[in-house]
């Protein structure tokens, strides 16, 4: 899947608060609802295996149960437990925007999607020109440590820049809503910053939701 050309007009979706899929990214899912067991047979008989990822919008008097913008996964592994559960891993491939949910007969949702504006989702990785990688890492160091939390930071410190921000994005537990931001954030440097801005109002105890609104 090179061009948005190679991309379905209409995908299955998963939403699930909280989780994360951003472009050339893996995300690990346990599957054992029997409605997304159906939806993970159904895509292993296409040819693009996509998967939609994308969060229920919350907010009282949204237009739709779902926020906007989500992103596709290729079903890129795959395993059956002894009970009857899967395993897989989605590999991120591009992030569309949500045109209709579609009525129809699966127990899953599925969306018609438009994947234009989201062109860089299917090139090679992005870098971050402006990226101060020793405060960032400072900074992380006291997220982590006010939090309890250990980490591998040898891995850290050798992964590539979009590596290192994306994975840190998908993985560090904020609000539904600071997930959409890094989610939507236009370049791997926006991203960053919003990273950034997340961590420094969680270090400070603030809400993030305040800066981000």
């Amino acid at each position: 899947m090179k061009s948005i050309a190679d991309l379905p007009d209409t995908i299955p979706v998963f939403p699930l608060p909280g989780a994360l899929l951003l472009p050339r990214s893996r995300l690990p899912l346990h599957i054992f609802e029997p409605r997304y067991l159906a939806m993970i047979e159904d895509c292993m008989k296409t040819p693009q295996r996509l998967i939609g990822m994308v969060q229920p919008n919350p907010r009282p008097g949204a237009d739709t149960q779902l926020y906007a913008i989500g992103c596709a996964g290729r079903l890129s592994q795959f395993s059956e437990t002894e009970d009857g559960r899967y395993m897989i891993t989605l590999t991120g491939i591009s992030r569309f925007r949500i045109r209709q949910e579609i009525d129809g007969f699966t127990p899953y949702r599925r969306c018609d999607v438009d994947w234009a504006g989201f062109d860089r989702d299917l090139g090679g990785g992005e870098s971050d020109p402006g990226f101060d990688r020793a405060a960032f890492m400072k900074l992380l160091g006291r997220f982590f440590e006010t939090r309890s939390l250990s980490a591998d930071w040898s891995t850290l410190e050798d992964a590539d820049d979009e590596l290192l921000i994306n994975s840190l994005a998908m993985l560090l537990e904020f609000e539904p809503e600071d997930k959409q931001a890094l989610l939507e954030a236009p370049s791997l440097g926006t991203r960053r910053e919003t990273l950034v801005t997340l961590i420094e109002f969680a270090l400070r105890g603030g809400n993030a939701e305040e800066i981000l609104q």
